[in-house]
């Protein structure tokens, strides 16, 4: 799914990432502090910022090596533990695309 080392601790102190993993989007920001870093996680097709708030879930962790391991884990255990979730979004997104109203 991501692997730290594409995700650097100080790069994202900068900017924010984001990417996706079989109809499971997910966006890391880091917190006004930069001691702490948060993962939001959200089906697809919407960018983070289109996305209602109640569709995403979201955890902190430390801006640290050790809380970038435990962000990483933590999407693991958000994607396994919701596979039917994101494997539906992914399946139905074009779906959802074509009959939004512009």
């Amino acid at each position: 799914m991501i692997d730290k080392k594409l995700i650097p601790v100080g790069g994202l102190k900068k900017e924010p990432f984001s990417g996706g993993h079989h109809g499971m989007r997910y966006f890391f920001r880091s917190d006004e502090s930069r001691e702490t870093f948060t993962v939001f996680v959200y089906p697809e097709p919407w960018s983070f910022e289109q996305t209602p708030e109640d569709e995403k879930t979201s955890a902190s962790f430390p801006m640290s090596d050790e809380g970038m391991d435990a962000a990483i884990a933590w999407l693991f255990e958000m994607y396994e533990t919701q596979k039917e979730v994101w494997n539906s979004a992914q399946k139905n997104c074009m779906h959802i695309v074509n009959t939004k109203k512009l």
